[in-house]
Parts: structure tokens; C-alpha cells; sequence
């Protein structure tokens, strides 16, 4: 199936550069329309009927979120295109939408038209942008929900749910208040990062917990926390210090 592709990007170089690579190395893509503002954007879209759109997150014209909240009813899926790496950034990451960073790199690119072909999902990704937008509408932009792409789906879970994160090699497990576990094919270190502003730490290789769900603190064994759901969470002694000053803090 060819992929019919509009690019929303206000440098005229930067628009001329993806479209050809999504052409010319990008397999059976067509490149159907272009445009260069929020309001040309809002245009194109409303005559043509896209599978995806490469859409700029900062145009001249305004922000490319500005687009989409223009739009009723998105059935196209969305990959943002930036050069600087903001707090929109992380509200994307925490969507699980995809993103490339200026100089577009041709595998990522590939990866991640390919990645658009596979998961058309309109009900999907209309919770996924959704949940975007909802971060990016609150004034401290504090996200509420994580989007998690598990082998089954997308999952989209509260931040207060999740008791602890798990490393198992490439993959994170999310244990959950109601006892569920997710598995997640991204490292440990993704979620540390993406969770560091919400009250979550990493105290072990292995594991990024919820400060809020600590039920107490071991001394002995070398130190250890039993957590809400009563698991038992190793402390790496270099973490000790700091894990007794975050919890005097909350």
C-alpha cells in the first residue's frame, strides 16, 4: 500500500530535503501536499486525506500542536519533526508518538514510516494525541497519563498507578497498583528519565520506583524497601543517601 504523506515544515529547505528522502529511500511513499504555516496547514488538510503527516512542531506561524487542535477527528498518524529538544519532547515520549530530530536521519526515518504503516490505528492514536494535548494544555505541562506500547496495544495508564519499574534486559516492566504488569520494549533508562519529575527514582540497576508507594524502609540485609504491594526492592548503597533525603522531601 503506498502511503500518501503531507510535510507541514516552514524552511523551504528542510521541506525539499524530507520529501525527497521519504521518496526517493522511503518504500512506497507519496509525498501529496506541503505546507509551510498553521493556517496553509489546516487547508491542505481539509482536501486531502493523508496516512501520515511529518508535521514541525515549531513553525513561524505558531506551534505545529496548533494545527492539530484545529483539526476534528484526525484519522492520520502524526510523526513530529523538531531541531531543539523541549518539554514538548518529553509530552510526546510520554504519548509513545514518534518523533525525529533535525538532521533527519535516514534510518530513523524508515523506521518510523514503517512504524506508521504497521499501527494505522485511528481510535489509538486519537488517545494518543489526547493525551498530548492534555499535557500540553496544562500550564506546568504535568503529564497525568503515560501511553505504554506493549506487544498487545497501547495501554494508557495514570502516573499514580504505577508502583514500580522493572529493567529485563532491553525490556521495562511496569508493575501496577491493581497487580497487573506491563512490558515494555524500551531500557529502564527511557522511564527514568521520562518519570524523574513525578516523585519516581532509581534506587537499583533493576528498578525506578514510586516514591509514594514506599511502605517501608529495611536496614538490615543491606538495605532494602518493601513497597505498597508488599515487593521487596534491593537499594544500591550509593542511593541510600539520596533515597532518605527524597523521601524526607514528599
Amino acid at each position: 500500500m503506498t502511503l500518501k504523506v503531507i510535510i507541514i515544515e516552514d524552511e523551504k529547505h528542510s521541506r525539499e530535503t524530507l520529501k525527497s528522502m521519504l521518496e526517493e529511500f522511503c518504500k512506497d511513499v507519496k509525498v501529496i501536499a506541503t505546507a509551510n504555516s498553521v493556517s496553509e496547514a489546516v487547508k491542505v488538510l481539509s482536501v486531502y486525506s493523508p496516512d501520515v503527516v511529518f508535521l514541525d512542531i515549531e513553525l513561524q506561524s505558531g506551534l505545529g500542536f496548533d494545527v492539530l487542535t484545529q483539526i476534528k477527528n484526525p484519522n492520520f498518524e502524526v510523526i513530529f519533526t523538531t531541531a531543539f529538544e523541549k518539554y514538548a519532547i518529553k509530552a510526546i515520549k510520554f504519548s509513545s508518538l514518534d518523533y525525529l530530530l533535525k538532521p533527519i536521519d535516514l534510518s530513523e526515518l524508515q523506521d518510523a514510516v514503517e512504524k506508521a504503516r504497521n499501527r494505522m490505528d485511528t481510535n489509538v492514536y486519537r488517545q494518543q494525541i489526547d493525551t498530548l494535548m492534555q499535557s500540553l494544555s496544562k500550564e506546568n505541562h504535568r503529564q497525568e497519563k503515560i501511553c505504554l506500547a506493549t506487544t498487545a496495544g497501547m495501554e494508557f495508564i495514570a502516573i499514580e498507578e504505577i508502583v514500580l519499574c522493572k529493567a529485563d534486559g532491553s525490556y521495562t516492566s511496569f508493575v501496577l497498583r491493581n497487580e497487573n504488569t506491563l512490558m515494555v520494549s524500551k531500557h529502564l533508562k527511557e522511564y527514568e528519565n521520562l518519570l524523574g519529575d513525578y516523585q519516581f527514582m532509581r534506587v537499583h540497576n533493576s528498578y525506578v520506583i514510586n516514591l509514594n508507594e514506599v511502605k517501608k524502609y529495611v536496614k538490615s540485609d543491606g538495605g532494602y524497601i518493601i513497597m505498597s504491594n508488599d515487593m521487596h526492592v534491593s537499594i544500591s548503597p550509593r542511593k541510600k543517601d539520596e533515597l532518605m533525603e527524597a523521601m524526607k522531601r514528599l
